[in-house]
């Protein structure tokens, strides 16, 4: 998922048709999730098929949108390759302001081709480890975090899975998620906060940096199969997980008729 013009707004009917009780609740909240799309089923059978598939389909489409992406940092920001300088350096002050505390371990969650590692957070940390579930990509970023343009040896583990299968195995000072989290579910959202509280240090910090909706709408794209959530949304799922907010500022300098870019900074709850 990358930085994209504000678009269509997703609406969502919630009528259950002919479901079992289970089924109308398994139906409910993935139309919630704005993942969904109404189909009038033939037979229940057919259509609960329909929605069991309808969650490998979300992850499925949008790793078959990547795979078809160059590995290049124009790619993976959707065309606006000219953003990158300036989305770093908003990055950077946002982090200098946090003031992390531990400087041994981070982890670039959605690292793609290693672009926020390399820039950001090599610089200030010993060690950085990767999520990546493209293949490609994640190959790219062993490539550039390990060049000679980048300190040695600071690359540590790169995971080539999706961030709904991930848990981490150490305790990291800083956990960074950029424009990846759109290619969640919300119940893999919410997990996925749970289990980077689990893997923090302490007093560390788990900071996302996402596009957000102008609107109180889930916004879906077809294309890459991702979906935009408004602010106040992510705040909630943060806090459902158990986190506390610290810190939340809106990336400056972006080119207009894009969508908004937060930072949220968050530690566990006390």
């Amino acid at each position: 998922m990358s930085y994209k013009l504000d678009s269509e707004v997703l609406t969502v009917d919630e009528d259950c048709l002919s479901y079992s009780q289970d089924e109308k609740n398994n139906y409910k909240r993935q139309m919630l999730e704005g993942i969904i799309q109404e189909k009038e089923p033939s037979t229940q059978e057919s259509s609960t098929s329909e929605i069991e598939k309808v969650v490998p389909e979300f992850y499925n489409k949008a790793q078959k949108y990547w795979s078809e992406v160059p590995a290049t940092v124009n790619g993976m920001l959707g065309g606006l390759g000219y953003i990158n300088a300036i989305d770093i350096q908003g990055s950077k002050i946002f982090l200098r302001e946090l003031k992390v505390p531990g400087k041994k371990l981070a982890l670039d969650c959605g690292a793609g081709i290693g672009r926020v590692s390399c820039n950001l957070l090599i610089p200030l940390f010993e060690t950085v480890d990767l999520v990546e579930q493209d293949a490609a990509f994640a190959e790219k970023a062993r490539e550039l975090c390990t060049s000679e343009a980048v300190r040695r040896n600071s690359l540590g583990e790169i995971y080539n899975l999706g961030l709904q299968e991930f848990s981490p195995t150490s305790k990291y000072d800083l956990i960074w998620s950029q424009w990846v989290l759109g290619h969640l579910t919300d119940p893999d959202l919410v997990a996925f906060f749970r289990r980077m509280r689990l893997s923090l240090q302490l007093g560390a910090y788990f900071c996302i940096k996402e596009n957000v909706s102008t609107s109180k709408e889930i916004i879906k794209d077809d294309e890459d199969s991702s979906v935009t959530r408004p602010l106040n949304l992510y705040e909630r799922f943060l806090k459902e997980a158990g986190f506390r907010i610290v810190r939340k500022v809106r990336q400056q300098n972006f080119p207009k008729g894009l969508f908004p870019v937060y930072m949220i900074a968050c530690k566990p709850k006390l």
